[in-house]
């Protein structure tokens, strides 16, 4: 027995504690710098490409975004030709910083915002997937970008 006086030897204990040693162990490879470092190129991933079916060229917002604007997306406030620059600029801007690890909270928030944009005014039954990516959002939001990022070095959190 140990000093709380349960049993040490049974083998629910024997499994309790291999079970939280695997853990430890996974806590340790799967650090804060993985997440993050993954969270945020995979985030930065999905917006970038996003946006890159909106230009011509470097940055020229082409006919199909607005097209989209005007007939899909109906964003409510916005005219669609500012809401189709708006966008396409922020899915460049933003993903770009992510990578970086600059102003990643910022970012992430901001993307964030987007998504809650798209899931209740465009696409809302399409909540299983701006669900993941807001889960990888919040956690940056939450932790930072973590080691390997621009942030750290500048020594911003």
């Amino acid at each position: 027995m140990n000093e709380a006086g349960a049993a040490t030897d049974t083998p629910a204990a024997a499994l309790r504690g291999a079970w939280n040693r695997v853990a430890d162990r996974l806590t340790t490879l799967v650090s804060h710098a993985l997440l993050a470092l993954c969270a945020r190129v995979a985030v930065a991933a999905i917006f970038f490409l996003s946006g890159r079916t909106k230009v011509d060229g470097l940055l020229t917002v082409n006919d199909s975004a607005f097209m989209l604007f005007r007939e899909e997306y109906k964003v409510p406030l916005l005219p669609p030709e500012l809401a189709a620059h708006l966008a396409t600029y922020a899915e460049h801007l933003f993903p770009a910083l992510l990578v970086l690890g600059l102003f990643t909270r910022l970012s992430a928030l901001a993307l964030l915002g987007m998504t809650a944009v798209i899931q209740i005014f465009v696409y809302p039954s399409a909540w299983p997937i701006h669900l993941s990516w807001a889960a990888l959002m919040l956690y940056l939001i939450g932790r930072g970008a973590g080691p390997v990022s621009l942030d750290r070095a500048l020594g911003l959190k």
